[in-house]
């Protein structure tokens, strides 16, 4: 065997240009994962919306905004009316939307009205 092919040092050489070689084919892949991740993790915390607030004062005023959202959809729920943000496709079901709250019990009493009229 080849003297100059032996020893620690060849063998080390040997071992760092084959990983150099593996580093230099696999990089692409792994930038790539690392992109998709971050993208992946970036529309999640999109979808979360902002964060928390850390002031007393700007906790109280989201608490305050959403209390008044969920008295705002209760009032229109009893009384019928459509909200967008309940029925994102109005579409579905043939092309009617189904009535909920107030808006069904309305609809039964003018049925029942319809009836003795």
């Amino acid at each position: 065997m080849n003297q100059s092919v032996l020893g620690i040092f060849q063998l080390t050489s040997k071992l760092t240009k084959i990983l150099f070689t593996h580093i230099k084919h696999s990089l692409p892949d792994i930038m790539k994962e690392i992109r998709d991740k971050v993208k992946e993790t970036d529309d999640d915390l999109r979808d979360l919306g902002p964060p928390m607030p850390s002031e007393s004062a700007e906790k109280m005023q989201l608490l305050w905004g959403m209390v008044t959202d969920f008295i705002s959809t209760y009032k229109n729920a009893i009384s019928g009316k459509y909200d967008s943000k309940r029925y994102s496709n109005p579409n579905q079901n043939g092309g009617r939307m189904d009535l909920s709250g107030g808006a069904k019990i309305k609809m039964q009493f003018f049925n029942l009205y319809s009836e003795f009229s």
